[in-house]
């Protein structure tokens, strides 16, 4: 084999190796791109649905709390009942 077919050889050889590598490097960079895009979006509707299981923990929170005053209302008129009738 001539020294000049061997070095073309060589010569090819390494660049396809070099862009194997930066098309790996570019493709990876791709993946992990889409990854984080997808990531924020799950991120988001995550945070979504936490601030409206929030907002419905206050409404029945409150809701509760009104029905406790309610009862604690009630209870004071039993209570006053019971010492009346004793």
């Amino acid at each position: 084999m001539d020294h000049s077919t061997t070095f073309s050889l060589l010569t090819a050889l390494a660049l396809v190796v070099a862009l194997a590598i930066f098309g790996m490097k570019y493709f990876s960079a791709g993946r992990i791109a889409r990854r984080s895009e997808a990531d924020e979006a799950r991120r988001s509707e995550l945070i979504d649905r936490l601030i409206a299981a929030q907002a419905a923990n206050a409404s029945v929170l409150s809701a509760v709390q009104a029905d406790l005053a309610e009862i604690k209302s009630v209870l004071k008129s039993v209570v006053h009942v019971l010492e009346d009738v004793r």
